[in-house]
């Protein structure tokens, strides 16, 4: 298919499915995540989209400016836009209970994140079971999209007991780093990991199109004394991290 093809609009444009912009930038990122629009492809020229998909080239920018903010597009002056170079992937291993900001400092990576909710709440059943909470408990919640150089990563949702964690606002950097002061910073987990389509809201924090594979985590940590300690739910982009575990033969085997 040429990108000609793949840009005319009777195949994606429905004006009943939101701004011309927003489509349009949807089409290049589905593009993008499918493999057709390969890392370092040139685009065509702005006016030459228009063209094609019939818009103005008002819309062309603006679903454009979109796509370099998101880093998936790149400009290059006086050469025109390419689709972003490939980026290496992360390894984690799943054998080793550290943090976030720990992975990407021994990386060589700067840590960053944006707050999607921190506070007190009323805990949801899944919250209840997998803390052991009472009737009448609150938990404390931490929602965070993770970046690494910038670049989108993670989306953390970590619950805890309030007796563990009174103040969720006394984190705002390494929950792991608050945790440990308070000699609370949790010594195993157990880890649930399943492929998963990102929906939109989630694909669109994490800066790729709607339904790309992703990874989802559950993760439950224990105290020595084997308290539950925190309860994790978390999303990863299927293109950015490579999870690695280490398997070793029971010595009767051996």
């Amino acid at each position: 298919m040429k990108i000609s093809d793949y840009l005319d609009p009777e195949l994606w444009l429905n004006p009943a499915n939101g701004p011309l912009y927003v489509q349009l930038r949807k089409r290049i990122e589905a593009g993008i995540a499918s493999g057709f629009l390969a890392p370092d492809m040139p685009l065509p020229p702005e006016r030459e989209i228009a063209a094609l998909t019939d818009l103005s080239r008002v819309t062309v920018r603006k679903a454009i400016a979109e796509l370099v903010d998101k880093g998936m597009i790149l400009q290059k002056q006086g050469s025109g836009s390419y689709v972003a170079p490939a980026r290496p992937r992360v390894e984690q291993s799943l054998s080793r209970l550290t943090s976030f900001s720990e992975d990407m400092a021994r990386r060589g990576f700067q840590s960053e994140m944006d707050w999607l909710e921190r506070g007190l709440f009323l805990p949801s059943p899944d919250e209840v079971t997998a803390l052991g909470l009472g009737a009448g408990d609150q938990v404390a919640r931490l929602a965070r999209l993770r970046r690494a150089n910038g670049r989108p990563m993670a989306i953390e949702r970590a619950s805890l007991p309030t007796d563990i964690l009174p103040n969720p606002l006394a984190v705002t950097h390494s929950l792991y780093e608050v945790l440990g002061e308070a000699g609370l910073r949790p010594v195993r987990a157990v880890q649930k990991i399943s492929a998963v389509n990102l929906a939109d809201n989630d694909a669109g924090l994490l800066g790729v199109a709607p339904m790309t594979a992703g990874l989802r985590i559950e993760r439950t940590s224990y105290l020595p004394e084997g308290r539950v300690v925190e309860y994790t739910r978390s999303l990863y982009r299927g293109d950015a991290y490579d999870f690695v575990a280490e398997l070793r033969l029971p010595e009767s085997l051996t």
